[in-house]
């Protein structure tokens, strides 16, 4: 992939192409395989990504500690029975984030895009976008595939990994990949689609990794399911008019700074913010095996 914002701009103004082209392009070159085998590829993905974010919508998975236990069946029963403040859409958003963290936590099958700890988000935007737009399967195709560059440009300049930049680089990133399939699903422009990513990480800058135990469970289920408002909101910012002042690659820059600069109790170990709270650490000695 290109290296900047106004690279990717200008090259796709240049060629008459969108994101999701130079994705492919450089995906057929280093797989070999053909854009249709590749788009059969991502179609299997998105299966996957449905299934975790409808799974639990229904039903409960007890999981060891019952710290997520049926967030994603209330959530959607609400959605379903009551006006929830953010509305309907929102809230069913919700749910299916929790329902893929629920499946996480219970070691069903997800996609780790880009993360476990933040998987939920990408499939519950996508989802839930695709549902309310009904959307074809091509366009779902090309969303997703916009994301993975956006992802690219992610790992090039900063992280994906809790342990170094803490949940900003999981839940931040995934938000700006959910936000960027979301406006090139609903056919906003390249630069729509990068402001969307910007705003996402934006919006998020800072965020530590603290989970109790070390378990992808809690705070991650929540900051799962305000990580695709976090997408959504962006994506409707962008669509209205809306801009970054700093491009993309810049916000990612800051990003990987300002994790660097996080506390290591901070960055994924399980010994700081709510890990490090007296409950916290009951479950952390619980689950060590260290509890007399």
């Amino acid at each position: 992939m290109l290296n900047t914002a106004k690279e990717i701009i200008e090259v796709c103004m240049e060629r008459n192409c969108r994101i999701y082209d130079l994705v492919l392009e450089e995906e057929m070159k280093n797989t070999k395989r053909t854009e249709e085998e590749i788009r059969a590829k991502v179609s299997e993905v998105v299966k996957v990504m449905e299934g975790s974010a409808t799974e639990n919508l229904e039903k409960e998975t007890p999981t060891t500690y019952r710290m997520i236990d049926g967030f994603a069946k209330n959530s959607y029963r609400y959605a379903q029975e009551k006006e929830p403040i953010v509305g309907k859409f929102l809230m069913k958003a919700m749910a299916m984030a929790f329902s893929t963290s629920e499946v996480n936590g219970t070691m069903g099958k997800i996609v780790a895009a880009p993360t476990a700890g933040s998987s939920g988000i990408l499939p519950a935007a996508i989802v839930s976008a695709r549902d309310k737009y009904d959307l074809d399967e091509r366009t779902i195709q090309n969303g997703l595939l916009t994301s993975i560059g956006i992802g690219q440009i992610i790992a090039k300049y900063a992280t994906f990994a809790g342990a170094e930049g803490g949940c900003q680089a999981e839940c931040g990133a995934a938000s700006a990949m959910a936000a960027s399939a979301v406006v090139e699903m609903l056919g906003g422009t390249t630069e729509q689609i990068l402001h969307s990513a910007s705003i996402s990480l934006i919006n998020i800058l800072g965020l530590v990794c603290d989970p109790i135990a070390g378990l992808v469970q809690y705070p991650c289920a929540f900051r799962n399911a305000s990580g695709v408002m976090n997408a959504l909101i962006s994506a409707d910012m962008v669509m209205a008019g809306l801009t970054s002042f700093i491009p993309f690659e810049e916000v990612v820059q800051a990003m990987g700074e300002v994790g660097r600069a996080l506390d290591e109790n901070l960055r994924e170990t399980g010994t700081g913010g709510l890990a490090a709270t007296k409950t916290g650490c009951a479950v952390r000695e619980d689950y060590l095996g260290l509890k007399k």
